[in-house]
C-alpha cells in the first residue's frame, strides 16, 4: 500500500536528517516511525482507566453471591495461610 504524505520543507529536512543519522533510507525511517506510533497508540488503548476499572471490577463483583458481605469481612492471617503459616512461627 502506499501513502503519499505532504511535508513542509521544514519536516522533510528534519525527517531526512534523522533517517541519515540512523543510517537509514528515509522511507523506511518513516515507516518505522509510523510503527512505533501505531504500536504506542495501541498500548495506550488497550490500558483501562481508573474508573474503567472500579466499574469492571463492580461489574464483576455483582456476579459472585454475597460479593457485598465479602468486601467487609476481615481475614485474617490464620484464615488465609491457615496450616501453613503455623511452620513459620516454628
Amino acid at each position: 500500500m502506499t501513502i503519499r504524505i505532504e511535508l513542509n520543507a521544514e519536516m522533510e529536512m528534519e525527517l531526512a536528517a534523522e533517517a541519515q543519522a540512523r543510517g537509514m533510507a528515509l522511507e523506511l525511517y518513516a515507516q518505522k516511525l509510523l510503527r512505533e506510533a501505531m504500536a504506542s497508540s495501541a498500548e495506550n488503548r488497550s490500558r483501562a482507566s481508573e474508573e474503567e476499572f472500579r466499574v469492571f471490577l463492580d461489574a464483576l463483583a455483582g456476579k459472585v453471591p454475597d460479593a457485598a458481605n465479602l468486601r467487609n469481612a476481615t481475614f485474617s492471617r490464620e484464615m488465609i495461610y491457615g496450616e501453613h503459616d503455623r511452620w513459620r512461627r516454628i
